[in-house]
């Protein structure tokens, strides 16, 4: 890796238990439910995280600019802000609650974002490692494809979006560049400029 950043793997996830340990990294997949080709992306986080940070770290990764509202689903509990003006009782704060400690010894996990567009994530964790150097934020180590425009309209509207982008001739082409404000690459995915966002944040 180029990061400065070493990982000590642990072998398959499978037979390795989330140590909740200052120097115990996870390695997650993160996958944007139901588009294809898939828009995914791989990061290093401390198994510590908290999940305020873990969101942050999900928006800068995929490419969300963030200010709608979030839940993770966490071994059977949901996590997020509560908002006082909609009670939600089976909603938990996620506020100082790390992540090894809602996984316990399960690996299930889910993301979702923007409850009027609705994008789903898979959140996988791929390997429990160590890491030897300081690290001091997310990394991420893989990923593919764009994320979608912000208020697009959920999966429908992000079909229609590509399609009309794609075509020069589309009646809706110049009007949807101008709401965009720029080309839109669906395939585009720069890792620089994403551990660039991620090197933003501190934990």
């Amino acid at each position: 890796m180029t990061s400065g950043f070493t990982l000590q793997r642990t072998g398959d996830v499978s037979r390795a238990k989330v140590v909740p340990l200052q120097d115990t990294a996870l390695v997650l997949r993160i996958e944007l439910r139901y588009i294809t080709p898939i828009i995914h992306r791989t990061i290093v986080v401390p198994s510590r995280i908290t999940l305020p940070k873990l969101h942050v770290t999900i928006l800068r990764a995929m490419g969300w600019q963030g200010g709608h509202l979030h839940e993770f689903q966490i071994n059977g509990m949901r996590y997020g802000e509560p908002d006082p003006d909609y009670p939600d009782s089976n909603l938990q704060s996620e506020k100082r609650v790390r992540l090894d400690k809602a996984l316990g010894d399960t690996q299930d996990l889910a993301y979702l974002y923007d409850f009027g567009d609705d994008w789903e994530h898979d959140l996988r964790i791929m390997e429990v490692a160590f890491f030897n150097d300081p690290l001091t934020s997310p990394i991420c180590l893989d990923g593919a494809n764009a994320c979608p425009p912000e208020d697009v309209g959920g999966l429908p509207g992000y079909e229609h979006f590509v399609r009309v982008l794609s075509d020069r001739t589309h009646p809706e082409y110049d009007d949807m560049l101008l709401w965009h404000g720029k080309r839109f690459d669906p395939a585009a995915f720069d890792l620089g400029e994403v551990n660039q966002r991620l090197r933003q944040i501190q934990i």
